[in-house]
């Protein structure tokens, strides 16, 4: 259903599986099993799409949410209780919105970025920042887990998961 919101003529939702269909190896990421850029270019791609979403009224603009999502630290949906949680929106332009909030210090910060239309691939940065930026497949976002990658500014990659949160009953 989302890959059709979106106005870009997308059939068939593309997924990236970080370890296993995207990976690293010899500072190269791969797609399946072709070279598709070096570790520092993937990196700046993601920075590049995340600032790519255009200047729009906030009144013009049609939203869907995606939903809540806790970010786990090590990359599993089970373990220590994660303290960052991201609220997340797209609209039928490919603009990513929403809010992160970190529970241990009480911070929330708004989120923009951007879905890409050629490669599907979705990133977003805290607003008036470019790194550490987040990434993940547009196809992705409709699942329970979604595995992301961060990109922070001194070169390091992280692969994390965000575990969608059930939403509370209607009252």
């Amino acid at each position: 259903m989302m890959v059709g919101w979106v106005g870009y003529g997308w059939r068939e939702p593309v997924y990236y599986s970080y370890g296993e269909n995207v990976y690293y190896q010899d500072n190269s990421v791969y797609y399946g099993d072709q070279v598709i850029a070096s570790a520092d270019e993937y990196a700046e791609q993601a920075e590049q799409i995340a600032g790519s979403a255009p200047e729009v009224a906030p009144d013009t603009v049609e939203w869907m949410p995606l939903g809540v999502f806790a970010l786990t630290q090590d990359g599993q949906p089970s373990g220590p209780e994660p303290s960052q949680f991201l609220q997340l929106d797209i609209s039928r332009e490919g603009i990513i919105g929403g809010m992160i909030h970190d529970a241990s210090t009480g911070d929330t910060r708004t989120i923009e970025g951007m879905a890409d239309k050629a490669s599907q691939r979705a990133a977003w940065t805290v607003s008036g920042t470019t790194r550490p930026v987040m990434e993940c497949g547009v196809g992705n976002l409709t699942g329970d887990t979604v595995p992301v990658l961060l990109h922070f500014a001194d070169g390091q990659t992280q692969q994390r998961l965000l575990v969608r949160l059930e939403e509370p009953p209607a009252r």
